[in-house]
């Protein structure tokens, strides 16, 4: 089967867990790392006896393509060496830390002929692709994403740290230009908000509210759509869906008597039918890593692009800024 070369940049906490994914995937022929921290990067080779080069320049020319799993701060400069290097580049989210830096980025990837992937992991989750094929309009989208406090990844908001993934799922969905954005949050444990809750509205009259927390007792990734014909429940930390479809009684498509619940509405018969779709056991990180890898070698569209990335950054700054604003009110 054919490969690519990848090397790691970054051997972190994440950093290691895209090292041990690169391993396993069949199209990607895992070159090696760099890692600057000394402890972090004899624990990777330990673990997973690849090689550690001494600086970016040196592994950069030895690979084809490389995969940014740096602190945040650092994903502009090491993406744009790479780009100028001719190397197709894998970006963990959010693409960088500042728009400015996402605006020079994409205009440095313009002509550059490179294939750039952004990791939005929550794309390949198996309770969100157990969608596929199922027509999404959803015109009001409820999500929480919680989880307890870390020191790492504190360098950023929880907005660009945990919001991001479901900003990022929510523009996918709805596509429609964003109206209008309010927001709050709370620096709790950290310098920067740790707890926010953001509401966003959409031209075509969506709207999504989104909270997310790093100071949680409790676990939970949920998100809850809701759409004309259908209700949608997805729980990416146990990875699964619940789908209720709505159908009027001269439906075309209805399904069998035996799977329907019926009931009466003012609007007449209605039937309402539960599904809770197959979900595969898939590490969502090793897929995102092959598909990379298959736009390099098909020549085809990364699954999640630079462009998708920027809008979520974007759209993660626009909630941030209201969060400023909220807060010098609060404070006059």
């Amino acid at each position: 089967m054919a490969s690519i070369k990848l090397g790691v940049l970054g051997a972190g906490h994440l950093g290691k867990v895209h090292l041990k994914c690169a391993l396993s995937a069949e199209n990607i022929e895992l070159v090696g790392f760099f890692e600057p921290d000394d402890a972090n990067a004899a624990s990777a080779v330990s673990q997973y006896a690849v090689q550690r080069f001494d600086s970016p320049e040196a592994l950069l020319a030895q690979v084809d393509a490389v995969d940014i799993v740096t602190p945040t701060p650092l994903h502009f400069n090491l993406a744009a060496m790479a780009i100028k290097a001719g190397k197709h580049v894998f970006i963990e989210k959010p693409v960088t830390e500042t728009v400015e830096e996402g605006l020079a980025l994409m205009k440095l990837a313009e002509n550059a002929g490179l294939k750039i992937q952004i990791g939005h992991v929550e794309r390949f989750n198996p309770a969100f692709t157990a969608l596929q094929g199922m027509p999404l309009a959803p015109m009001f989208i409820e999500s929480h994403r919680l989880a307890a406090f870390q020191p790492r990844g504190t360098e950023v908001s929880v907005v660009l740290d945990l919001m991001i993934h479901d900003l990022d799922l929510v523009l996918h969905m709805i596509q429609s230009p964003v109206s209008q954005v309010s927001a709050s949050g709370v620096a709790v444990l950290s310098n920067t908000p740790d707890i926010a809750n953001a509401r966003v509205e959409f031209a075509n009259g969506a709207v999504a509210n989104l909270t997310a927390s790093r100071i949680s007792l409790k676990q939970m990734r949920k998100m809850r759509l809701f759409q004309q014909d259908a209700y949608i429940s997805l729980d990416f930390l146990d990875k699964n869906a619940q789908i209720v479809r709505l159908y009027n009684q001269d439906a075309a498509d209805l399904p069998p008597a035996e799977q329907l619940m019926e009931f009466e509405t003012n609007a007449g018969k209605k039937w309402l039918q539960l599904q809770m779709p197959e979900t595969e056991p898939v590490n969502a990180i090793q897929r995102e890593l092959e598909t990379f890898a298959d736009s390099i070698l098909q020549d085809s569209t990364p699954a999640v692009t630079l462009s998708d990335g920027f809008a979520a950054l974007q759209l993660a700054h626009q909630i941030l800024r209201e969060m400023e604003i909220r807060k010098k009110a609060a404070d006059l």
